[in-house]
């Protein structure tokens, strides 16, 4: 029986976890988008689950970036295998890696920049431009994270290459040490800590479930996380599920998966150790439904949905606020949109044409950005073609610039576009640098015998453009473009 692998070896059930994400993900954001027009005109946006608190059980179902996450590790573990086995080197594959976020990521925060910047020329009011320039970067606070994890997995697959499982357990373990010290002792800045060892244990299991996989390191750890032996993603599933409750029922954590003002301590902001239990129980749950959704993914008709959304699910991910702001316009400036009290039955029943109107909006732009996703796949391709052995001398400013981009990425996350209904000079000159000094770094490329040979073993579709270990469709990270799409789409 099929095990629901392409001919490439790549994984039909990681592809559908990526799309799954993002669908969910965008879902989940314009579910609880709630807008109010007063009677001066303004727009407000209440927050849904502070207003109507039983709403909170919900996220449950739309927290899904543990998945997001598996996804990631499983792809960047396969990737920095190959690119290591060929001789690429450490700074050659992050700056390959990175730039899948970092390109996009950037031309989406110039133009909605450019575009409020025009807003402040004009006299827009400042608290339009802060709501604005908050609901444009909602999401972003996923980009600093993931981009610190993809700049230590050379790092961490080491570890994983020498402890295997022990590293998730070692991370997690590290992890409730450091929310015990920030709930219970209220030190802040320990807690910070958790962004990265709370996702980086939904990262690093995506290492071990690699092994499983064609290709994997295969290093006497295999079978441990296999949907094949269900023992441990039981275990996983059964454990987290209850440490969950137990943190939610009896101990200090609220439901809520998602950030809800005023609530302390929280899941999210940082991730806490109830959100660490639900990470281990989602990936557990997500190992143990694998061969029936891979059955499913054979299917001629389901794959040919789920292909298309994983290609675009960069786009779609930083974009899908975008028909907010056009329906607010069109319905809710102009008076038309009927307002029911937030959480009646009438505004839930007002739900299903509002996601209708938001989804055809979101087809429209993901139309018209056609060309702009055409042209990062373009220039990624180029900027690997131009990292070769002779700028290997300017591979040092990979560093500071992503340094400087992550810390212009988390402001961003943190203040919105337009903190105070004000434009953020010094973050955005800090995004256009960062961005910069990763483009002009280089590195030594994986030697041009390995994607010769990788064709011959069919891990590369022949003719596939693009250095080798950045063509290959199973790099990509999730969400971001596919790695293996020429720039004709």
């Amino acid at each position: 029986m099929s095990d629901g692998r392409l001919g490439d070896g790549r994984d039909r059930y990681v592809d559908f976890l990526r799309a799954w994400a993002i669908v969910l993900v965008v879902g989940g954001h314009w579910l609880i988008t709630a807008l109010v027009r007063e009677p001066d005109g303004e727009i407000r946006a209440p927050e849904l689950l502070a207003t109507v608190p039983w709403t909170q059980w919900l996220t449950l179902a739309f927290q899904i970036m543990p998945l997001f996450f598996l996804a990631g590790g499983y792809a960047a573990s396969g990737s920095w295998g190959r690119a290591r086995a060929a001789g690429g080197t450490v700074g050659w594959w992050v700056r390959q890696r990175v730039l899948q976020l970092l390109l996009p990521a950037a031309v989406y925060s110039a133009v909605v920049l450019c575009a409020l910047g025009v807003c402040e020329a004009v006299g827009v009011d400042g608290g339009t431009l802060a709501l604005v320039g908050w609901a444009m970067a909602m999401q972003f606070w996923f980009l600093p994270v993931y981009l610190l994890l993809s700049a230590l997995t050379p790092a961490l697959h080491a570890a994983h290459r020498r402890w295997g499982p022990l590293v998730p357990l070692g991370l997690g373990a590290t992890a409730v040490v450091a929310d015990v010290l920030a709930v219970g002792l209220h030190v802040p800045v320990v807690g910070l800590l958790d962004y990265l060892l709370v996702w980086g244990v939904a990262y690093q299991l995506g290492f071990c479930w690699r092994d499983e996989g064609p290709g994997g390191e295969r290093s006497g750890l295999r079978g441990g996380l296999s949907s094949g032996r269900r023992g441990v993603p039981a275990v996983m599933a059964v454990c987290g599920t209850l440490a969950f409750v137990a943190l939610v029922g009896v101990g200090p954590f609220p439901v809520s998966l998602i950030l809800v003002t005023g609530q302390t301590p929280n899941n999210t902001d940082p991730p806490s150790v109830a959100m660490l239990a639900w990470a281990v129980a989602q990936v557990g749950w997500c190992l143990l439904a694998a061969p029936w959704v891979r059955r499913v993914l054979e299917r001629g008709r389901v794959w040919r949905v789920v292909r298309p959304l994983g290609a675009v699910g960069m786009t779609l991910y930083l974009w899908h606020m975008l028909p907010v702001l056009v329906a607010a316009a069109a319905f809710y400036l102009t008076g038309i949109a009927p307002e029911p009290a937030i959480g009646s039955v009438a505004w839930w029943g007002w739900r299903v044409p509002w996601l209708l109107v938001l989804g055809v909006v979101l087809v429209g732009v993901m139309w018209a950005l056609r060309p702009l996703d055409r042209g990062l796949v373009t220039l990624h391709a180029r900027a690997a073609a131009t990292a070769d052995g002779g700028s290997r001398g300017a591979a040092w400013l990979l560093w500071p610039g992503l340094g400087a981009a992550v810390a212009a990425l988390g402001y961003f996350a943190g203040h919105g576009f337009a903190y105070d209904g004000r434009f953020p000079v010094l973050p955005a000159l800090g995004l256009a640098a960062g961005v910069g000094l990763v483009l002009a770094a280089g590195g030594a490329k994986p030697q041009r015998g390995h994607e010769r040979e990788r064709e011959r073993d069919g891990a590369m579709p022949t003719g596939a453009r693009g250095a080798a270990g950045a063509a290959d469709p199973r790099d990509a990270v999730p969400g971001a473009p596919d790695a293996g799409r020429t720039p004709t789409g």
